[in-house]
Order: C-alpha cells, then sequence, then structure tokens
C-alpha cells in the first residue's frame, strides 16, 4: 500500500523555525530575569522631639581666697655674758681645814640602795646524805601500795608496767616540782603524780651538814592480779 503523505502536515519542515522561536523565548526570559529589580522596605519610624525647656543651673566658679604665708620666726640672739674673775662666788658647802677631835660634825647617814637578790638554790642530784622517806623503804612501799587506786580505764585496757617519776625534795622535806620521765598512760601516770604529791615530808638531804634540794627518781609499779 503506498503511503501519501502531505507536505503541508510534514512538521519536519517546521522544525527550525520552531527551534528559533524557542531560543528566542529563553533569551526573553533571561533578559527580563536580568532586568527585575528587587528594593528593600525601609520602616519609617514616626519619632517626636520634646524640647527641654527647663533652665539649665549655672553654678558660679568660687575663687579660692590664699592666705599669706606666716611670717618667719624671729632670730633668736644668743647674749654671751662676759663676768669678771674678781666677782665672789658664794658656795654652799663649807670647808672647816682646822677641824680637830673636839669639832662636832654634822651626822651623814649615807642612803644605801639594797637590791634584794632572790638566788634559787641549787638542785642536786648525789649528796652526802640522800634524802629518805620516813621510816625507810619498806615505810615508802607500804604508803604506795595503800594511797595507789589503780586507773578503770588502765584495769579495763589491761594496762601495766612501770611508771618512772621524778621530784625535788626541798631542805625543809617537802616534794615539789614532780614530772614524769617515762609513762605507761591509762591514767596511770596522773595517779603516780597524784600519790608522790600526797607523801608526808621526808628527811632532806644533807651536804657538808646542811640541808639542800635533792633531785629523787622513783619507779612505782602497777600490776594486774588475776
Amino acid at each position: 500500500m503506498e503511503i501519501k503523505k502531505s507536505k503541508k502536515a510534514d512538521l519536519e519542515r517546521k522544525k527550525p523555525v520552531f527551534l528559533q522561536i524557542g531560543f528566542i523565548i529563553a533569551l526573553g526570559l533571561v533578559l527580563l530575569a536580568f532586568s527585575y529589580r528587587t528594593y528593600e522596605r525601609t520602616t519609617v519610624l514616626n519619632m517626636q522631639l520634646q524640647v527641654d525647656d527647663t533652665p539649665e543651673e549655672i553654678v558660679p566658679i568660687t575663687q579660692q581666697e590664699l592666705k599669706p604665708p606666716p611670717p618667719p620666726p624671729p632670730t633668736q640672739v644668743t647674749v654671751i655674758r662676759i663676768v669678771e674673775d674678781d666677782v665672789d662666788v658664794e658656795d654652799d658647802i663649807e670647808i672647816d681645814v682646822e677641824a680637830d677631835q673636839e669639832t662636832i660634825m654634822q651626822d651623814f647617814v649615807p642612803v644605801v640602795q639594797e637590791e634584794e637578790q632572790v638566788q634559787e638554790m641549787e638542785i642536786f642530784q648525789v649528796v652526802e646524805t640522800m634524802p629518805s622517806f620516813p621510816g625507810g623503804d619498806a615505810a615508802r612501799m607500804k604508803f604506795l601500795q595503800e594511797n595507789i587506786t589503780y586507773p578503770q580505764m588502765a584495769r579495763e585496757s589491761g594496762i601495766q608496767g612501770i611508771v618512772y617519776a621524778t621530784f625535788v625534795v626541798e631542805p625543809n622535806g617537802s616534794v615539789s616540782d614532780v614530772r614524769i620521765m617515762r609513762g605507761i598512760g591509762g591514767g596511770c601516770d596522773e595517779e603516780a603524780i597524784r600519790v608522790i604529791k600526797s607523801m608526808p615530808k621526808w628527811n632532806p638531804g644533807m651536804q657538808r651538814g646542811k640541808p639542800v634540794r635533792v633531785q629523787f627518781t622513783m619507779p612505782i609499779k602497777f600490776t594486774l592480779q588475776g
């Protein structure tokens, strides 16, 4: 069958025309896009200016008056008075060069300012006769056993041992300056100090026939029984 086609219905011939029309339209749109302008919106503020008619207070400038400087002090002039050598000078002291044994002299008692010097007596470590407890060592041990109370804290903690205490036996036999050299704690140290301070007066130590201060060291043993 033979195909019959009209030349008027053939669109291939009109293709270049349609292409040119498309280019023209596209170019026009591009030019229109470049020529389009946008404007920023501006906000107009409605402001009212209020004029302040309050009069400004003018502070007058005061000028400080400068006081004149004080006058300089008067110049002191030292006046030297020359005394002649022939002027008689009266002395308050009368000296009698012809005094003899019968001349009565005024009693003169010199005032001597005595300074009280308190001198602490020396503490001896070893003397000829050492201090002793009244009745001897047996009486001392008996006194300690009867007067020492075992501290409750040491009893509950099982603390026992020897407390070494030192003290000074004064010339009158009293005990002073009680200290602990080595303790065991638990209240035993304080109990040892208490018992030593409660001791009666000792027989003082003697050095060259005079009572002196002597340092004495005494161990006290704390032992739990049972």
